[in-house]
Parts: structure tokens; C-alpha cells; sequence
């Protein structure tokens, strides 16, 4: 029986993945009031860890107070964090998996509520919640890279295989990428080269924190889905960018958190046809035609067979999936035993129910 491409390992700098499969980052809405690892988000980490993927995400860790999303979200902005992050990290690699830690700052779109201090982002913004955000100044965003750097150097220690850095999805990397967020004057807006200058100081300073063999990954949107906003020809030039600085790999996903998207990171439509399964294939197409860094492809991803195809053919290095493993933490194990049926997950988004009630995130099709 030929293997699958799926089944066969992926280099990522240093680090050697034992198959495609890539547990994507969300929101688990599991950790403490202060960003601390729970046992129930331990647990969790347990289950994924025993799915036999290739590389597993973290949620998106907050890199200072100030960045922080939304309730019950993970932290990796202090020292006293690090025993649970580290039982995190051992709990993900139970079975082989690789584990990086996704390194976040909301900005603009961060809770007040939550973290007591008025959001700050590249110019003026108002959040989700209503809130209007400032504009940083440069002393800001000095503190906010060394908080990137320090995050990183934290998830070394706590035993992560690598960190990943999330510029996606209209959190404060990803606004200061987009024209329609980014309307700064100085040398951090303007051109792509500007609005792509703190998502390259960012991984500097990363580098210099854990060293040039530990793995840095990045998020990044194909596409912003915004008149006005990141388009497909600035995430080309901006992973050239990123592939000159050093950047191990990039996971490419889409749209924002914004109202003003027209699709947001989560979507729900259900494809009809196996073709119209994956999100952002076009615009993976047109990076394998330009960078050389390993790409991992998320979004709508949910056949066997898709996932296959967009290895054999190149268009991917590795697949992730988020909502599919929320649904069935064991799919790849499944899919490795043979059992190729789809994944029981619908796109409904009704997992995130429970976790928005302080329960956690779960799909409620298992009641």
C-alpha cells in the first residue's frame, strides 16, 4: 500500500514533523481570569496530544495584559504562567506531536473590560465591543516587540518545540499590515515595506531571543477581505520579506475579526464540491509560485482526500485544522487507520457558544 503524502514527515527548520496534520490555534476559553493554564486546558492539550498530528498550535497566547483578546484566554506575558505552560507543552507531544505556542497582541481590538487600559493599534480604531482604540506611539511599539521577544523566549523554556507568531485575522500584527487599519504617516505606515516593518522587527527580536536553530513560524492572512485592506499581492511580497528574514514557516489563513470583513476567520458556509472545500487555494497557488518557505494551509479544509491533493500537488506543505479537531480530536488517527470518511464537523460555529458562556470551547453535536 503507497503512503500517503500526508503520512510522510515535514522539516520546518530545525524541527522534523512525523506527518501533514497541523492542529491550527483558536480560542479555547478554558485558561484562568490571569491567562493561567487550567487542569481542563491541560486536559485538552492531553486529548490533541494523543490524535497523532504532526504539529500542534496553542491557542493564541497574549504576550502582555494589554493584548489580550477576550475572557478566559491563554497568557504567556509573565514568568509565574510558565509551570502550566510547560505542562502544556508536555502534554501536547504525549505522542509525537510537535508543540509551538502562537504568540498574540489584540491591539486595537483588545478588551478594555478585561485589561483595565484603553486598546492601542496602529491609528485609531474602534474594537468589537465598541471601544475606541488609540494610536501607539513609537515607545509603545519598542515594548510590545520586546514582549513578543520575551513571550518566545518564555515558550522555549516551558519546552515548546517552536512559536509561532499570529499576523492574522486584524489582531495588532496583522492592522499594522493593512492599509485599511494601518494609516500611520511615520516610518510603520505608508508603504508595504513600512506597514510590514513591526511584523519583521517582531521576528528580530524573537530570533535574538531564542536563537537561530529554534523554529518561528508565523500567521498570516491571504487576504484581509476588506476594500481598502491587506490584498493577496502584499502577502506575497510580505513572506518574501519574512522568507529573507529568517521565517521558518507560514500558516496561511484569512479575513478578520472586523464587522467590515466580508468573510471572517471562521466561516460557515459548507462546500458543495470537494474543489470548493479549501478557502484560500488561489492565494496559496500564488505563494508556492514566489516564496520558498514550508507553507501550512487552513481553512475549509475537510476530505481526506482534499488534504491529500494539496500535498501531492504542491500547494501545501501541511494542512491545518481547527474546528474538525473541536469536533473529533481523534480524526487523524482515524484517517490513519484507514477510515478516510469526511469530518463529522459542519462549519455551524456553534462551538464557540459554550466557550463565549465561560464553558469552554466544544462542538454540541456530541450533546
Amino acid at each position: 500500500m503507497t503512503t500517503s503524502p500526508l503520512f510522510t514527515p515535514l522539516s520546518i527548520g530545525t524541527m522534523t514533523l512525523a506527518n501533514r496534520f497541523v492542529r491550527s490555534a483558536t480560542w479555547e476559553a478554558l485558561a484562568g481570569d490571569d491567562g493561567s493554564a487550567t487542569e481542563r486546558l491541560c486536559d485538552l492539550m492531553i486529548e490533541l496530544g494523543s490524535g497523532e498530528l504532526g504539529m500542534i498550535i496553542s491557542g493564541h497566547a497574549y504576550v502582555s495584559r494589554r493584548g489580550q483578546a477576550g475572557p478566559w484566554q491563554l497568557g504567556i506575558y509573565d514568568d509565574r504562567l510558565m509551570p502550566g505552560l510547560t505542562q502544556i507543552a508536555a502534554n501536547m507531544k504525549r505522542r509525537g506531536s510537535r508543540a509551538v505556542a502562537q504568540l498574540a497582541h489584540a491591539g486595537g481590538q483588545a478588551a478594555e473590560i478585561l485589561t483595565g487600559t484603553q486598546a492601542i493599534g496602529p491609528s485609531p480604531m474602534v474594537g468589537r465591543a465598541g471601544n475606541q482604540a488609540r494610536e501607539m506611539a513609537i515607545d509603545e511599539i519598542a515594548r510590545t516587540t520586546s514582549a513578543f521577544a520575551a513571550a518566545a523566549a518564555r515558550a522555549k523554556q516551558c519546552g515548546f518545540d517552536g512559536v509561532q507568531l499570529h499576523a492574522a485575522h486584524g489582531f495588532l500584527l496583522s492592522q499594522f499590515l493593512s492599509r485599511y487599519f494601518n494609516r500611520r504617516t511615520d516610518r510603520y505606515g505608508g508603504s508595504l515595506e513600512n506597514r510590514a516593518r513591526l511584523l519583521l522587527e517582531v521576528l528580530g527580536a524573537v530570533r535574538e531571543a531564542v536563537g537561530a536553530e529554534f523554529p518561528v513560524l508565523v500567521k498570516i492572512n491571504s487576504e484581509d477581505f476588506i476594500d481598502g485592506g491587506f490584498t493577496v499581492e502584499d502577502m506575497v511580497e510580505t513572506c518574501r520579506l519574512l522568507e529573507q528574514a529568517g521565517i521558518d514557516a507560514v500558516e496561511m489563513s484569512g479575513g478578520t475579526i472586523s464587522e467590515v470583513s466580508r468573510f471572517g476567520a471562521c466561516r460557515t458556509d459548507v462546500a458543495q464540491r470537494p474543489e470548493d472545500e479549501v478557502y484560500y487555494r488561489e492565494a496559496a497557488r500564488r505563494y508556492k509560485e514566489a516564496v520558498g518557505v514550508p507553507l501550512v494551509l487552513v481553512g475549509g479544509i475537510r476530505s481526506f482526500d482534499v488534504a491529500e491533493a494539496l500535498i501531492a500537488q504542491g500547494l501545501a506543505d501541511a494542512v491545518a485544522l481547527c474546528r474538525p479537531l473541536i469536533c473529533e480530536p481523534g480524526l487523524v488517527k482515524r484517517w490513519a487507520a484507514g477510515d478516510r470518511a469526511p469530518v463529522e464537523c459542519d462549519s455551524c460555529n456553534q462551538c464557540f457558544e459554550p466557550a463565549m458562556a465561560g464553558e469552554g470551547i466544544r462542538c454540541l453535536r456530541e450533546g
